[in-house]
C-alpha cells in the first residue's frame, strides 16, 4: 500500500485542516445541544394535601410519564439518570371530586424542576381515586428489640410502652388488615442500667391510611439476675376415675433466676408444676413426667429436680 509523503508546508496546512473541522463539529455539537428539545422522563408521584374526611385509593400507578422541554444538554444527561426523580401532586381537588388533572397544577409542579426545563404535559393526565368512608382504629403497639447485657444482667418485668397502641385512620377495608403495628428495632447493648429512650414506629407506606403518633416513649427495666430455688407442690390432672394416687415426691424443686428486686416477691405461687394420670392409664408409663405450666414471665428457669415422679396407685 503506497504511503503518501507530505512535505513540511502540506503537513502543517493538513493539521489547520483537521483542526478547523474539529472546531466546526465542536461548535455544530455545541449549538445543537443548547436547543430546546422534548425528551420523556418517568416519574414517581408524591401526594400531599390529603382530603380530610375521605379515605381514597389511586386506580393507577404511583409512576407517570412527563414530557419536559429541556436543551439538548438536559436529554442527553437523562439518558444516564431520570430527572426529575419525583414529584409533589396536590390532593386538594378531592374534596369536590375524584380525580385530579394534571394539566391545572402545571406551574406549581414546573417549580419544582430545575429553571431550564418546562414540563410541557403529564401522561396520563388525569388521575383517578376510588373513595370509601374513613374510619379510626386503635391497635396495640408491639416493640421490636435487639438488646444485649451485661453477664447475670436482664430484662427484670414488662417493657413499658407509652402509649402502648396507635391510632390508625383510613378505608375500613385497609383498617380490617391491620391487627397491631410494630416499631423500628431498638438497639441497646451492654446493658445493666433501666433505659429510658423514644423510638420511631415502623413507617407507614399505605398512602391513604394514617397513623399516629410517629413515635413512642420506652422503659426497660434492667435489674441484676441471682439463682433462687422454692420448693413447688406437684399438682394430679386428668384423675377422671378418682384413683388413690400416691406421688414420691410430692413436691419438686424448681431452680431459676430472678431479678434481686424481685427475690422476695416470688414464691411458689408463681409456679404450678403437673403431673398427668393418663402417661401411666394410656401410655402404660412407669414414671410421671413433671410439667411446669405456669412460671413467671420474666424469670429465667434453670432446671426441676427431678422432672420424673414414681408414684402408687390404690384401686
Amino acid at each position: 500500500m503506497p504511503i503518501v509523503k507530505l512535505n513540511k508546508v502540506e503537513r502543517k496546512r493538513f493539521i489547520v485542516l483537521v483542526a478547523c473541522l474539529l472546531c466546526a463539529i465542536g461548535a455544530w455539537l455545541f449549538l445543537a445541544l443548547n436547543q430546546k428539545y422534548a425528551y420523556t422522563a418517568k416519574t414517581v408521584l408524591i401526594y400531599k394535601d390529603f382530603p380530610q374526611k375521605k379515605a381514597f385509593k389511586a386506580l393507577q400507578t404511583d409512576t407517570v410519564d412527563l414530557q419536559v422541554e429541556g436543551t439538548g444538554w438536559q436529554l442527553l444527561f437523562a439518558r444516564l439518570r431520570v430527572n426529575p426523580q419525583s414529584i409533589t401532586v396536590s390532593l386538594e381537588k378531592l374534596n369536590t371530586r375524584n380525580f385530579i388533572l394534571f394539566s391545572e397544577q402545571l406551574p406549581q409542579i414546573n417549580k419544582q424542576l430545575e429553571t431550564s426545563q418546562k414540563i410541557i404535559s403529564v401522561k396520563p393526565d388525569t388521575l383517578y381515586f376510588d373513595f370509601s368512608k374513613r374510619t379510626n382504629k386503635r391497635v396495640p403497639l408491639k416493640l421490636r428489640y435487639d438488646f444485649s447485657f451485661v453477664k447475670q444482667y436482664g430484662i427484670a418485668s414488662q417493657i413499658q410502652l407509652k402509649p402502648s397502641y396507635v391510632n390508625i385512620s383510613g378505608p375500613q377495608e385497609e383498617l380490617a388488615k391491620i391487627k397491631e403495628w410494630y416499631t423500628d428495632t431498638l438497639k441497646l447493648k451492654n446493658l445493666q442500667h433501666s433505659a429510658i429512650t423514644r423510638v420511631a414506629i415502623k413507617t407507614n407506606n399505605m398512602v391513604n391510611v394514617s397513623i399516629y403518633p410517629t413515635s413512642v416513649g420506652i422503659k426497660v427495666p434492667v435489674d441484676e439476675f441471682t439463682e433462687k430455688t422454692i420448693e413447688v407442690p406437684l399438682n394430679l390432672i386428668n384423675n377422671l376415675d378418682f384413683y388413690d394416687v400416691k406421688l414420691y415426691p410430692k413436691k419438686v424443686k424448681v431452680t431459676f433466676m430472678v431479678a434481686l428486686s424481685r427475690y422476695e416477691e416470688i414464691d411458689e405461687d408463681f409456679i404450678v408444676a403437673n403431673v398427668d394420670v393418663n402417661e401411666w392409664k394410656l401410655l402404660k408409663h412407669e414414671q410421671l413426667t413433671v410439667k411446669i405450666v405456669r412460671f413467671p414471665e420474666y424469670c429465667k428457669l434453670v432446671n426441676v429436680n427431678p422432672t420424673k415422679i414414681n408414684f402408687i396407685i390404690e384401686k
